[in-house]
């Protein structure tokens, strides 16, 4: 009888044993799970955040260079565009000399901010373009802009087309190369068109 009663008591010992164990073990799994869901969490948020940051520092700079581009009077910097990808600035646009254009290179470079300028801008020749020239090419530019517009696979919003003369100058931003090909692809099919230069910044 003696023997039973201690053997029921080891039992009873052992069991209880494992069952702290089990319950410690369970503690330590649920703490571990919920450790990592908030590191991942914490993660997350902070490439969130560096996005935006990342976004509002390029827009920042992008208003920077703008606005020291209209402050030097010796820049015609209504024919300029300006775009920002992580602090690189793209110059896209015509001005009327090589000294222009690199008077706005120079600009944009001191801007705060800037890490690097790529100098897209071309040499419009004022001397040989007539009204009629002019005219034709508000038509070409209006023409690609309303075929882009209607196109699902370029984000027009993004593309910015300028004509000089018949030579289209496509600049801005769009996500891949496809969507490069594609708006050059439009604009060479648009008559009057004797050339497409694309600057299109593919940005993913």
């Amino acid at each position: 009888m003696k023997n039973i009663l201690n053997a029921k008591t080891m039992m009873a010992v052992v069991l209880g044993t494992l069952l702290t164990a089990g319950n410690v073990l369970a503690e330590e799994t649920m703490g571990q799970k919920v450790q990592q869901a908030a590191t991942t969490t914490g993660a997350k948020i902070d490439r969130s955040l560096q996005k935006a940051s990342g976004y509002m520092d390029d827009s920042t700079i992008t208003a920077k260079v703008k606005s020291a581009l209209m402050d030097d009077k010796g820049i015609e910097s209504g024919d300029i565009s300006v775009s920002t990808t992580k602090g690189v600035v793209t110059l896209t646009g015509f001005v009327p000399s090589q000294a222009v254009a690199a008077q706005a290179v120079a600009v944009a470079t001191k801007t705060e901010g800037v890490q690097s300028v790529s100098d897209k801008l071309q040499i419009k020749d004022n001397a040989t373009q007539s009204v009629g020239s002019y005219t034709d090419d508000a038509v070409i530019t209006s023409s690609i802009k309303a075929k882009l517009l209607a196109d699902k696979i370029v984000p027009s919003r993004h593309v910015k087309v300028e004509t000089q003369e018949g030579v289209v100058q496509l600049s801005g931003n769009v996500k891949n190369t496809a969507q490069s090909a594609r708006a050059e692809s439009i604009a060479k099919a648009v008559s009057g068109v004797k050339s497409v230069k694309n600057d299109l910044t593919v940005t993913h």
